[in-house]
């Protein structure tokens, strides 16, 4: 079974926070001591790191479920409950992450970018927190919000100097065995490599280059041809490309039209990969059976893999020179603001986080935090907003998990 996996779903759960207390200070010589409920703790936060140590995917494919922790209650004496601890999920570089309509939510490149996958809920207040001249000792506290929740996808695109392409077959998984410490599994056959290896090539100078086997590309795999899609992306981030074209190709395609297809083929998947560095190279040149006057390499003999890569890092180090520095970023999913009203079977119902959240944290059977919530309603503008959708006396209206009567 294959150790690299380069596509899953992760489903991340943020803490839920914690609830606020209701208390009143019971002390000698205090007959009327005032309210004094903490509030609850906020629940953790679920982040997803960019990590270089991390090299696919594989953690999440059996157990896809990342939560944070809960926030503390609140407790007598003001005292607030504590947070909930936030947990970071590691990913490679190169991790891109989408919801499940497929929109890209990040992109995490570099090591140390992050995303805030779920954000945890904020903690309910405390008695003590709602005491006002009109409640002077109010006999409700909030429960804490629930935490986000969401599945999301995953799909790592390799980082890589060099990228190599090719037909299946076309030598590229000897090329990387070759020349670094990879060891994917060679076969005379097509598609031998399913998933893509990384090999570190290190110089006579010192220098490194990290290698990518992209798994042997077919005619129309721009169009998702066989695992087209797949293993074209693994291309993308690649600094420099290292065309390989069979010199005896079992289907006896000259080079010159592998090489056109190959061209053809990243060109119609991404424009912009034409306009990339690379090298092409006639590779089995020690079997070779088609005339090839450009760079030749064997790695089965050695013969031209110095020249190969000499090359190939001269192209890396010109890539690595006109990049821009890189500075960590961290990507927070904005909290959407106000509400609307949309009608739905028969009810209007009102979208939006503040009212949600007025009606989900508060004990509607007790008539001081009843009247609270719709003192907040109200002061949001709810029944404003209901009677131009055209609410009448007697329709039904859902906030979150409340559904009640509209009334003038």
């Amino acid at each position: 079974m294959s150790a690299f996996v380069d596509e899953c779903g992760l489903h991340v759960k943020a803490g839920d926070g914690g609830a606020g207390a209701v208390s009143f200070r019971r002390e000698a010589h205090v007959p009327r001591g005032g309210p004094d409920g903490g509030d609850g703790g906020k629940g953790g936060d679920v982040w997803l790191v960019a990590d270089r140590n991390a090299a696919s995917l594989l953690a999440f494919r059996d157990h896809p479920h990342r939560r944070a922790g809960d926030g503390a209650h609140g407790s007598s004496k003001r005292q607030k409950g504590g947070d909930g601890a936030d947990t970071e999920v590691h990913v490679p570089e190169g991790t891109a992450v989408r919801d499940q309509q497929g929109s890209v939510l990040a992109d995490l490149v570099h090591a140390g970018d992050r995303f805030l996958a779920a954000s945890g809920g904020r903690g309910g207040r405390g008695n003590a927190s709602f005491l006002s001249n009109r409640r002077r000792a109010p006999s409700f506290a909030e429960q804490g919000e629930h935490g986000e929740e969401h599945w999301l996808r995953l799909e790592l695109k390799l980082m890589a100097d060099v990228a190599l392409v090719g037909f299946p077959n076309a030598g590229k998984s000897t090329f990387i065995s070759a020349v670094s410490a990879a060891r994917p599994k060679i076969a005379a056959y097509p598609f031998t490599t399913l998933v893509p290896h990384l090999g570190v090539v290190r110089l006579s100078d010192g220098d490194e280059l990290v290698v990518a086997d992209i798994p042997g590309l077919i005619e129309g795999a721009a169009e998702g041809r066989g695992l087209g899609h797949q293993f074209l992306r693994h291309v993308e981030r690649a600094r420099v490309l290292l065309v390989l074209v069979d010199l005896a190709p079992v289907d006896e395609r000259p080079p010159a039209e592998q090489e056109r297809i190959l061209l053809d083929e990243l060109g119609r998947y991404r424009p912009e990969l034409l306009e990339r560095p690379r090298l092409v190279v006639g590779s089995k040149a020690d079997v070779a059976t088609h005339a090839w006057s450009g760079l030749r390499v064997s790695a089965v003999t050695g013969g031209g893999v110095q020249e190969v890569l000499g090359r190939a890092a001269t192209l890396v180090r010109e890539a690595r020179a006109a990049e821009p520095e890189h500075e960590s970023f961290v990507v927070h999913r904005p909290e959407a603001e106000g509400f609307r009203v949309e009608r739905r079977a028969g009810a209007f119902v009102v979208i939006g986080r503040q009212a949600e959240r007025a009606v989900a944290v508060n004990d509607l059977t007790d008539p001081q935090a009843l009247a609270y919530v719709q003192d907040r309603l109200r002061r949001l503008g709810i029944d404003r907003a209901l009677a131009r959708a055209g609410a009448q006396p007697g329709d039904s209206v859902r906030i979150g998990e409340l559904e009640f009567e509209y009334e003038d």
